[in-house]
């Protein structure tokens, strides 16, 4: 009995042996691969959490300067984001609430380079769609009408539809463009919902003010 065991665990230590001769090298360069990605996803978990942290101390302090109207203290704040946490959605932040500063203190150039790097750089689509709205009411301030047009023809994500249509209505009426501009109203009329009732009435208004009413406009458009 203690020979035939003694033969079974041979047979089975040298199927072994032969497995591990023959896919020993690949499962051992498999695992450091494994082993390898995990200690790489670990560590730039890390990595991320500290630039997140480092980058929230520094939008505190930008935000301190901002509330107190300190505008050198807010550009070099903003700069130090820019360099160092870009990636981050504090730094999206942090220029978005220095653009709103320097528009504030009659600095539209300053506001404008501000939201452009936003609109460029922000890590969501969302924080993107809201540095190019701003920055097109900064060009609009400036007259610029033909770039603010320009900035609102970016790509938006669907749910900032009506807001671009509304202001792209508000850019061309300033040109005189009074057709053109009820056509954008009249798409953000019917884009907004009825969470969006007070911002609603205003579009209507402007369509009003046009000899357009926006209710036969919607009816329609619903009909069709």
């Amino acid at each position: 009995m203690a020979t035939h065991l003694d033969l079974e665990e041979q047979e089975q230590l040298d199927a072994l042996k032969h497995f591990w001769k023959q896919w020993g090298n690949l499962l051992t360069w498999a695992l450091i691969v494994v082993l390898g990605a995990y200690t790489a996803w670990n560590a730039w978990q890390y990595w991320e959490r500290r630039q997140a942290g480092l980058a929230a101390v520094l939008y505190d302090e930008l935000d301190r300067a901002a509330q107190a109207g300190e505008v050198d203290r807010v550009e070099r704040a903003l700069a130090d984001m820019r360099d160092k946490y870009g990636g981050t959605t504090y730094a999206a932040h942090a220029g978005l609430m220095s653009a709103k500063l320097l528009a504030e203190k009659d600095k539209p150039t300053e506001a404008k380079a501000a939201l452009t790097w936003v609109a460029d750089q922000a890590p969501s689509d969302g924080l993107r769609a809201i540095a190019r709205l701003r920055l097109a009411t900064v060009q609009v301030g400036d007259k610029a009408y033909d770039e603010a047009l320009k900035t609102l023809s970016a790509s938006f994500p669907p749910q900032y539809a009506a807001l671009v249509a509304d202001r792209r209505g508000d850019v061309l009426l300033l040109q005189g463009k009074r057709s053109e501009a009820a056509t954008e109203f009249g798409k953000a009329y019917q884009g907004l919902g009825a969470d969006s009732a007070d911002y609603r009435r205003l579009v209507g208004i402007k369509l009003n003010a046009l000899g357009i009413d926006p209710e036969a406009g919607a009816k329609s458009g619903a009909t069709s």
